[in-house]
């Protein structure tokens, strides 16, 4: 890798609950982090890369529903094939790559399902710090729009999920969670002992 492209490469971060404005947005970031370097773009890395969520969503219902705790192993696996095979990759090459969402959609997920920060910060601390943030504001019915993104997805098939208007309520508070929150702190990986 040159120079010149390791400080071309660039990760940006989108986060929101409205998947179509999420879309926009990324598409929007990414344009912008390239305005005259096109070939400098890696693309866009959205959630479910994995086909991890497309296998539960055709799961037997007896399979059940999921905890909070669950969809958020579910999505840092799913993040992880991303990071595997597609950031980490654009980004050795010099590419700047939006991820949409990111670690802070799921860690403002699991904050509006109950869960503590710091069990969701050490969940992610995996991940790379983007060099970007944008956050999408949600519109006025935030459910309707988040229904085939990460949140709509994981309110839906939250235990409970059957209920529309606690749907509504986690889609909301996740909303309101990541419209306030910068982003989230995440350990720094302790080094590895050498034997």
């Amino acid at each position: 890798m040159t120079k010149t492209a390791a400080t071309r490469a660039k990760l940006v971060a989108v986060d929101g609950v409205e998947a179509p404005a999420l879309l926009a947005a990324a598409k929007a970031a990414l344009a912008a982090s390239t305005p005259r370097e096109p070939a400098a773009r890696g693309g866009i890395s959205r959630w479910d890369a994995s086909g991890i969520f497309q296998d539960l969503e055709v799961a037997e219902e007896e399979a059940g529903a999921a905890s909070a705790r669950t969809l958020l192993l579910l999505y840092a696996a799913d993040l992880a094939f991303r990071l595997r095979w597609q950031i980490r990759p654009a980004l050795a090459e010099g590419r700047t790559v939006v991820a949409a969402p990111y670690v802070d959609t799921a860690i403002a997920f699991g904050r509006a399902a109950g869960l503590p920060l710091n069990w969701l910060a050490n969940l992610f601390r995996f991940a790379p710090r983007a060099g970007a943030r944008v956050v999408v504001p949600a519109g006025a019915a935030p459910a309707t729009a988040a229904k085939d993104g990460f949140v709509g997805f994981a309110s839906g098939h939250l235990n409970g999920g059957n209920d529309p208007r606690a749907r509504q309520r986690l889609i909301t508070q996740t909303a309101a969670i990541l419209a306030r929150t910068p982003p989230a702190p995440r350990r720094r990986r302790s080094p590895r002992a050498r034997s």
